[in-house]
């Protein structure tokens, strides 16, 4: 009684031990007496108790792997850090497993590489702004690759793309000194500008101030001569003309506010006259 007892016990372990439930979104590997006899898809699957093991029960999920920030140096000799994240899927278990070691690590590693030899081929501003070249590049040189390990690459994305802390304080000072280049330009262009703006001006004054001494000199002419002609005298419109001006002389002179005082003459008719004579002489 007690042996059947003990075999009924072994037989339920075995059938249960024969028995897999395999969940949604892995498949495992199973091996027979060492080698590799088929892969369990979810659901309910039979093998052979103690004949039959399971390897490695692997994901069919999308898999995050993260690339560690790493210096890459540039075609210009610039040290820039760089990291990334790739999103890759098992298709085929048996070469993933088999086929490579660690497919994980060995994926890290040629990303790693890969990326290094891509960027070195760039100009720092290259490398700075065309990261959707770099990743493009990347997915294309390293998908031929995992295909072999029974791995799909579903993307690469490039996290950081930034110089080193040397690189951006020599970057910072590069372009404070291209600042203050410029605002030296900024303001040299307009001091030329305002001078140049000054010289037109004075021209322009000078042009009109000419002028104006050529219309009152013609207009002084022709006074003289209109009244000369209406009094038939030559010497009343000059005097009458410079008697004028004397007067208009002697205005200004007591607008001014450093005047203290003017003296007019006595008989200014009589000074005018010899003023005259003295032209005329």
């Amino acid at each position: 009684m007690e042996l059947l007892l003990v075999l009924l016990v072994v037989v339920l372990i075995t059938l249960f031990a024969g028995i897999k439930i395999v969940p949604q979104g892995e498949e495992w590997v199973v091996e027979r007496l060492g080698k590799y006899h088929t892969t369990l898809v979810p659901g309910l699957n039979v093998i052979i108790p103690y004949v039959d093991s399971i390897r490695q029960k692997i994901s069919t999920r999308d898999i995050i792997l993260d690339i560690e920030q790493q210096e890459v140096i540039t075609k210009d000799n610039a040290v820039i850090l760089t990291n990334a994240v790739a999103f890759i899927r098992v298709t085929d278990p048996k070469r993933a497993l088999y086929g490579i070691e660690d497919f994980r690590l060995a994926i890290q590693n040629l990303i790693t590489t890969t990326l290094r030899a891509i960027i070195g081929e760039m100009k720092l501003d290259e490398a700075l702004s065309n990261r959707d070249i770099i990743k493009s590049k990347l997915k294309d040189q390293i998908i031929d690759d995992v295909v072999d390990w029974g791995i799909t690459v579903k993307s690469v994305e490039i996290q950081d793309i930034t110089p080193s802390g040397s690189m951006q304080s020599a970057m910072e000072q590069q372009a404070a000194a291209e600042r203050e280049r410029r605002a030296i330009e900024t303001i040299a262009e307009g001091n030329k500008n305002a001078k140049i703006l000054e010289a037109e001006g004075k021209l322009q004054a000078a042009k009109k101030e000419a002028q104006a001494q050529i219309a009152l000199s013609e207009a002084s002419a022709q006074a003289i001569k209109n009244v000369s002609e209406a009094i038939q005298d030559k010497e009343l419109p000059t005097m009458f003309l410079l008697g004028d001006r004397y007067i208009n002389t002697l205005e200004k002179m007591t607008s001014s506010p450093n005047s203290k005082f003017v003296v007019y003459p006595a008989d200014l008719q009589s000074a005018i006259r010899g003023l005259l004579g003295t032209i005329k002489k």
